[in-house]
């Protein structure tokens, strides 16, 4: 037979080859020296460091990831690095990635409770404007990147479009949870089977056993509900920090600036910590990468009663991230089992889309609106000329954040 025949489509990329330790701390603490913007924009930076330049997982295994913890309380996108780390090396990748990307932001803050960095509101500083045009950059890039994936048709680009419309008008913490469980009942009703197929490159395996995950789970309720009973009936200074923040991580959605009123009742309205700290601690949290949870080692330090100092940061921190570690462990296993069923894929590709109109909107506000209408015209530049920079020279995105700040410092 003669002819030009087409060639058959190429398979669904496979999840990477287990990687070790070493590399998911390097690459994590790469990422946690340059991850700013808040959660948003983390998810984003693990999206184009992770899933398009190393391939440690495909769009679909890290979107369903992304759907995932947003339905788990605690920080959303330390939870994605979690749960990345645990995929690609074990328990211990696991640690390594928490603790890579955390700890450059806890050595900061801690060093500022200290009085080390004493520079004033660094929330205005020229080079953090530049780190905040990058962050519009690389959410942008990644919110492209995402759409044609996750949004390729009329149904879910509109799913996409109802939910980003919804989060913007109702800006409240619990409405993402609830625009994430009206855009997978919509998928569910909606999306067809046919339209999109679970293939072996999607898949999340984590070597976590379900009786491990049920152990973690336990656990989870068990301290949450035990630790305020212990500080009652024994009063120890030292249990009683670890019961404030465990109870910040484990009952706060959405993460990020949503666990500061939290913080802030705990804290300064029990006298624990005063006002101008708890503000001056803040404004320095705006300026530093990494998750905005690492604010609790700042607090831990500055408190006026218990341990305080590098005692208290370390106390706080393990504190308001071991929630998080324990619903990872927990949920990750009994979600790899559910999701590959024809129901969930279908309620997932809702989801899916949700989580791209959930990023959009993000991408606005607070991403653009704090990255580029609060600072000016020069902000707007340099962050188009980020965003080329990633799209179109496919630029790595710490290699952008680092000559944006220098840009920013320069002329903003």
């Amino acid at each position: 037979m003669t002819g030009v025949s087409s060639s058959p489509p190429e398979p669904a990329p496979r999840n990477a080859p287990p990687g070790t330790v070493t590399e998911v701390f390097l690459v994590f603490l790469r990422l946690g020296l340059t991850s700013f913007g808040g959660p948003v924009a983390h998810l984003a930076y693990f999206r184009e460091a992770l899933v398009e330049r190393r391939r440690w997982v495909s769009e679909r295994a890290y979107a369903d990831l992304v759907a995932l913890c947003q339905f788990l309380p605690g920080p959303a996108s330390s939870q994605v690095g979690m749960a990345l780390g645990l995929q690609r090396a074990g328990l211990w990748g696991m640690c390594a990635a928490w603790f890579a990307f955390t700890m450059p932001s806890v050595i900061l803050l801690v060093a500022f409770a200290y009085g080390v960095a004493g520079a004033g509101d660094l929330s205005e500083a020229g080079w953090v404007h530049g780190l905040k045009a990058a962050a519009v950059a690389v959410v942008a890039h990644a919110v492209l990147g995402m759409s044609r994936t996750l949004t390729p048709d009329a149904p879910r680009a509109t799913i996409a479009a109802l939910t980003m419309i919804i989060v913007l008008l109702l800006p409240t913490p619990f409405i993402l949870v609830a625009a994430i469980a009206v855009a997978g009942l919509i998928g569910l009703v909606w999306l067809k089977p046919a339209a999109e197929t679970f293939t072996e490159g999607d898949e999340f395996r984590v070597r976590v056993s379900k009786r491990l995950a049920a152990g973690c789970l336990g656990l989870f309720a068990l301290l949450l509900a035990g630790l305020p009973l212990l500080v009652g009936l024994t009063g120890n200074a030292y249990a009683a920090l670890v019961d404030l923040f465990y109870r910040a991580g484990s009952l706060v959605f959405g993460g990020g600036h949503v666990v500061l009123p939290l913080l802030q009742a705990e804290t300064v309205t029990t006298g624990l910590v005063e006002a101008d700290t708890f503000l001056a601690g803040y404004g320095a949290a705006q300026a530093v990468p990494g998750p905005l949870f690492t604010f609790a080692g700042f607090l831990g330090a500055s408190t006026l009663e218990g341990p305080g100092g590098i005692p208290g940061a370390v106390i706080a921190i393990a504190a308001i991230f071991l929630p998080a570690a324990l619903l990872v462990l927990g949920a990750l296993p009994f979600w790899e089992a559910l999701r590959s069923h024809t129901q969930v894929r279908r309620a997932l590709m809702g989801v899916n889309a949700g989580v791209v109109g959930i990023l959009a909107a993000a991408l606005y506000d607070p991403v653009f609106t704090a990255g580029v209408l609060d600072v000016g015209l020069g902000a707007l530049l340099l962050a188009i000329g980020a965003f080329t920079a990633l799209n179109s020279w496919k630029a790595p995105a710490w290699a952008v954040v680092l000559v944006a700040g220098v840009l920013g410092w320069l002329a903003l």
